[in-house]
Formats: structure tokens, sequence, C-alpha cells
């Protein structure tokens, strides 16, 4: 190996005084020394990468390394693009001294650049002004306007031969490296391969282990959540209904807006949809939009970069990565902040985000289920809500009905909260009194089915035996207390008449008809409701 000039090495080796004769001692003794320096140097690197596993604490090792070893001003790591096949990424860049014309990410064709003649031919490849004039791609445009005169590029290959990227050198003098430098590059080179095959393995683990990690605290999320079950329980004319629209939209991707008042089962609609659709086997990933901070929705949402924002000590991984090839059900859409929605339109439309504090582009295919309780089209209307976010996500609205439009499904559902509650308790609840149940049937159930599973819930709790005991009271002060504290004896009385009305459909005898829920008389029920000059559609 022939020593390297003084003007392109530093201080890792030195020059000779004066040529040694071949063959004599001395020259022997020379190139034994520049052999143990070029080893002893390796060594230096090899210690330097192998204690780094990411990516970017590996460059700049490489980096602070190759600036004590060769005079340069430019250094730059390229990586091949997973998503852009024939192109590469730059994904580090020490070049203190330059124009910022080259930045970090920028994406380069292997077109007519030294790094895509390095890639092909799977050693070093040296480049000059000429040479990058002769080329006259935008790349090598940019690196005459930083005033560059000679380079090297060196291929990162790994220990099965394939090609990671290239590690590029770069001076403002021209010539700056020798055979010699480009030949210890190359075994630097060999060396950083190595290192960023383990660090980007290493960043892969860690990742698939953040993922794992936010699946099992949503699942174990979900399996807190309450009784899981594909269909709501009941079989009346309203559910029906909404069950048929569920057959209907699920084999499809089409977004679904689940409209409905709170408590009513939107997440058990969404649910349903999920495991009737073709993604039944993926990821089922919920979030509720009104429970989380604004600061911080967009990270849950979309996940953030380490060093994102004050606290971000880890790369995070978003609810709609978790829900890949799957479903991911926003619940409360309607209170994701304005400054918010473009980027949710965005990936409603085009099926790509960024991270929180990247620029990387991530494709996702995830279908999106929201719900909400509030009104969208009035907020649509009031500039509260974007229009081409509500006209997207309501490709297909379903209205869950509350539960009083669906009274024949309470026994139904008293029976199965009964029988669930009793089993998770270790009670022996057998047997519901009718005049418990006609209560019930009777009540407007303002919450709804969760008010109803709670309250059933706490019968269970309740009941010694094996009757269930139900705090019916509860029921009546809620109601009363619902009323304006300035309503009258009459008000209430015309209130109570009028969601027995409602709850019966308008029905007064028979069974189920208002007149039994109220436990009067079908000709006193007549009697009152005249009296009090209620007619159906009465408010």
């Amino acid at each position: 190996m022939s020593p390297a000039p003084s003007s392109g090495t530093g201080p890792g080796i030195a020059p000779e005084s004066r040529p040694a004769q071949p063959g004599s001692a001395e020259s022997t003794q020379a190139e034994l020394s520049r052999e143990r320096d070029r080893l002893r140097l390796l060594l230096e690197v090899n210690n330097a990468v192998v204690s780094n596993l990411e990516l970017p604490d590996v460059f700049a090792a490489i980096s602070a390394f190759c600036r004590d070893l060769l005079e340069h001003e430019y250094t730059s790591l390229a990586l091949l693009d997973k998503d852009a096949p024939g192109k590469l990424r730059l994904f580090a860049l020490d070049f203190p001294s330059g124009k910022g014309l080259i930045r970090e990410e920028m994406v380069i064709s292997l077109e007519q650049v030294p790094a895509g003649e390095a890639i092909r031919q799977r050693q070093p490849v040296r480049f000059d002004q000429e040479s990058l004039r002769r080329m006259g791609t935008e790349e090598a445009g940019l690196l005459l306007a930083e005033g560059i005169a000679s380079g090297v590029c060196l291929p990162l290959l790994t220990t099965h031969n394939s090609v990671l990227g290239t590690l590029s050198l770069a001076s403002y003098r021209p010539d700056a490296f020798s055979d010699a430098d480009v030949e210890l590059l190359g075994q630097v080179a060999i060396q950083f391969a190595i290192a960023l095959d383990n660090a980007r393995a290493y960043c892969e683990l860690e990742e698939l282990k953040n993922r794992l990690t936010e699946e099992k605290l949503i699942l174990e999320d979900e399996m807190r959540s309450g009784y899981q079950f594909e269909e709501m329980v009941g079989d009346s004319p309203a559910l029906r209904h909404v069950l048929q629209q569920v057959g209907t939209v699920a084999p499809t991707d089409s977004s679904v807006l689940l409209l409905g008042e709170t408590g009513v089962g939107k997440e058990r609609v969404a649910r349903a949809i999920h495991n009737r659709s073709r993604r039944s086997q993926a990821p089922f990933v919920k979030i509720n939009c009104a429970a989380i901070p604004t600061g911080l929705l967009e990270s849950e949402l979309f996940g953030h970069e380490k060093g994102a924002f004050t606290g971000a000590i880890a790369q995070k991984v978003g609810r709609f990565e978790l829900a890949e090839g799957g479903t991911i059900f926003l619940d409360e859409v309607g209170d994701i902040p304005l400054e918010l929605q473009p980027k949710l339109l965005r990936v409603l439309q085009e099926q790509e985000f960024e991270r929180l504090g990247g620029n990387r582009t991530i494709r996702v295919d995830t279908r999106v289920v929201a719900a909400t309780n509030r009104d969208l089209s009035t907020m649509v209307a009031e500039r509260q809500f974007r229009s081409d976010l509500f006209y997207r996500l309501n490709v297909f609205p379903i209205r869950v009905p509350p539960l009083r439009e669906r009274t024949e499904d309470i026994p139904l559902l008293v029976r199965f909260f009964a029988q669930m509650y009793s089993r998770r308790l270790s009670r022996n609840v057998e047997t519901i009194p009718s005049a418990t149940m006609d209560a019930l049937v009777r009540y407007s159930w303002p919450g709804n089915v969760r008010e109803l599973e709670n309250l059933i819930e706490r019968a269970v709790i309740l009941s010694p035996g094996s009757v269930l005991r139900v705090p019916l009271a509860e029921l009546h002060s809620i109601e009363v207390a619902s009323l304006p504290n300035s309503a009258t004896l009459e008000e209430m009385e015309r209130e109570h008449i009028l969601q027995a009305l409602r709850a019966s459909n308008w029905k007064l005898a028979g069974s189920g008809g208002a007149a039994a829920r109220l436990g009067m008389k079908r000709t006193t029920l007549q009697s009152k409701i005249k009296k009090l000059g209620l007619v159906r559609g009465s408010g």
C-alpha cells in the first residue's frame, strides 16, 4: 500500500519523510507500521459502531471518525428507499460549511449520480467536478453549486452482499482522496455496513416491540370495556333495521358514520361492521376523541418521532398504524379540533400521513368507522366542523335508535345483563318480578343501554337471593330531576304520560300499552290525554 499524500491524510497515518528503497529493511518496517496503523484505525471504527445501536448515533460516530482520519468537508449517508424503488433517501448529513442546498430526507435517483454508480458496481467510485458536469443531473448540480471539487462514494454491502445504501465523503479540494485513502475507507464502509445492518434490525425490533406493547394495552382495555358481543341484544324492528344496514355496508371498505345518543351502543355496531368485513382478522382499534387532551390527540392518532416535543423520549406508533389492515373506530369524532381535521381528511382520502415531528410519509390501509352524538351538519353550518371532512365521513350514515324507541328489547337486555353479572359476581339471580320488568319498560332511559346495564349490575349486587331487586325509586327520582325546577305537578304528570305514550308508540290499551305502563284504566288515560291536550307528536 503506497502512503497517502499529506494533502489528503489526517492524523490517522503519517507520511514518510523520505521514500524508502523497495525491499529494504526500512521499507518493510514502514509497510508493517502502516498495516499496524490501518488495523488500529479499523479497530477504533469497530469500537465506535458496536457501542451504538440507533442509526443517527452510528452515523455520528462514523462521521467523527472520518473527519479525524481524512481532511474533508462533507459526509453523507444515503439509504435505499423501501417505498420508492430506484431511489435513495439522504438519511444523515454532516456538512457544517454547506450553503443548505443539500438537505436530509432528499430523495435521489440512482440514475447519473456517483452513488448510483457505486451501488451498481458494488465498489467505491470517485468523482470530480468534470464528472459531475457530465452527469448533468439536479443532484450533481447541487454538489457543484456547493463548491464540491472531489469526492468518493462507498457502497454499504451486508454480509449477504445486499446493498443498504452509500457512504459519501467530499471535499472542496481537487483530488482530495488518494488510492490508499479509498482503500482504507472501503474497509471502514464494510464495518459501517455491518453496524448499519445491526442498527436497522434493532430499530425494527424496537418498533415491533413498541407496537406489540401498544396492541397489548389496547387489547387489555378492550377486555376491560364490558360485554363483548358482535350483535346488539334485541329483536325490535328498529334494531333489525340497523343490523340490515350493517350487513349491507360491512363487506365494503366505505367509511361509516354512526349517529345516536350517548349509550345507545354505537361501539357495538362498529364492532359488528368490522367482524362482518374482510378485515375481521386484522385489528379493531378504538379511540375516544373527546377523552384525550387536544394537544395529545394528534400523537395518539398518528404517532410521533423521538424528540418531537418535550417528553417524547422514544418513537410512538399511532392508532392508525396499529389498525393497519383493519378498522379504526373514532368515537366522538365531532370533538376533533379544527386544526387537526385536515390531517384526518388526508388519511381518509389518500391513506397517508406523517408522524408528529417527522417528515417521512407513512401509508396505511385502514377502514374508518366514526361515531358522534352531536349534529355534525349544524356544526358544519356554524363552521365548527369542516364540510369536506363531514362529507368524507358521512358516506354511509347509520342512526342507532335510543332505547326508548325499541322498548320491546328492554326485557331481553334486562335478562342478558342479569345473567352476565350473576356469573361475574358469583350470584344466583334467577327471577325478575313482572312488576319490576314493567317499571323498567315504562322508564324512558335517558342514558340508554349503558344506563340500563349499570342499573342491572347494581341490582345484582343488591340482590342477596334468587330474585332481582332493582332500586326502582332511583328511576323515578331521575325522571323528576330531569324536569325543570319550575315544573308544576300538572307538567310533571303531562311529561310522565307523554313518556309512556312514546314508549308504547301511542298504543293505549292491551299488553305493552300506555295504560298498562302507567297502571291506570284505559278510560282514565283517555280522559287525562284530553284534559292535557295531548296529541301524537306533542313535545
